[in-house]
């Protein structure tokens, strides 16, 4: 019997109980998080592994344990403590979103879903998370980890398609426990399934909860038929420029000339490409006299 033909509480209870034994111990899962460092959390996590992120988060904390406290910092010293975390507009989004909460809502992140909808950087998938994780809400939490672990388990496929799908939605908020406080336990334990146990790269189907119904398991593993995965490259990207030059800008503490900013990349067009991009995504502030420096408004 597959998962998508038994009682979905069988399902619930099966993974949930996997996860009290083998959750890891993560800072933004304990009570002292609160609110802000969920959300803090999960603008960092995404596209970026917890073993980059732990001390990234434990420093952004320790330094602003508040959204208003973040709120009134310049722009750009959210993009410096950032570090090396990559996808850095991620950190101007955060930033925005701590002086809209800072502004609307008292310093205080809001509970409701529309409400965290509507603040800067907060899509679909991060609202529903901080409602969970933070707040105990029922709401369809769907990451990539999930996706997968709903994309083997019940759907019987390998890999779920590169964009969410309005069927995988509706695979998900069908599964969803009617309990509010059981709902956030699942949408937590069904990713932390996908994170350790039914990865990307491999499945540790002896170590699953859902392996003897496992739709895609039991139907034995059928190859991924869509579009070849093909991981992401970093190495001579302008990726890896823009992180380059942010790189000199994070470590100065005054405006940078143009010249140090040549240094750090010796290919020209690929440099001014990416810098112009920088500059375009609010990264980067020119001044006067080719120099250059992280945002300040």
């Amino acid at each position: 019997m597959t998962v998508t033909e038994q009682n979905p509480a069988a399902l619930h209870t099966a993974v949930i109980a996997w996860f009290e034994a083998h959750a890891r111990d993560l800072p933004w899962r304990r009570p002292e998080a609160g609110a802000w460092g969920v959300m803090v959390s999960e603008f960092m996590l995404q596209q970026t592994p917890v073993s980059r992120v732990l001390p990234v988060y434990e420093q952004w904390l320790a330094r602003w344990p508040r959204p208003a406290d973040l709120a009134a910092e310049p722009p750009g010293e959210a993009v410096r403590a950032w570090g090396r975390l990559g996808y850095p507009r991620r950190a101007l989004r955060l930033h925005a979103a701590a002086r809209a909460i800072a502004e609307r809502y008292d310093g205080d992140v809001p509970r409701d879903h529309a409400q965290l909808l509507a603040l800067p950087g907060v899509g679909e998938y991060t609202a529903a998370a901080i409602a969970s994780f933070a707040y105990g809400g029922r709401h369809a939490v769907l990451d990539t980890n999930v996706r997968r672990v709903l994309a083997r388990a019940v759907t019987g496929v390998q890999y779920p398609p590169n964009a969410t799908t309005a069927a995988e939605r509706r695979l998900a908020r069908a599964l969803l426990p009617d309990d509010e406080a059981t709902a956030a336990r699942w949408a937590a334990a069904s990713m932390e399934l996908g994170a350790l146990v039914c990865t990307a790269r491999s499945e540790a189907c002896g170590a699953c909860p859902l392996a003897a119904s496992c739709a895609w398991r039991l139907t034995g593993k059928p190859a991924h038929e869509g579009p070849v995965r093909r991981g992401q490259t970093y190495a001579g990207t302008d990726r890896q420029v823009r992180g380059r030059l942010l790189a000199v800008l994070r470590e100065a503490t005054e405006p940078v000339a143009r010249a140090r900013l040549d240094a750090a990349w010796d290919e020209p067009v690929q440099r001014a490409r990416a810098l112009d991009g920088l500059v375009a995504d609010g990264l980067v502030e020119p001044l006067s006299g080719e120099r250059y420096r992280l945002p300040l408004s």
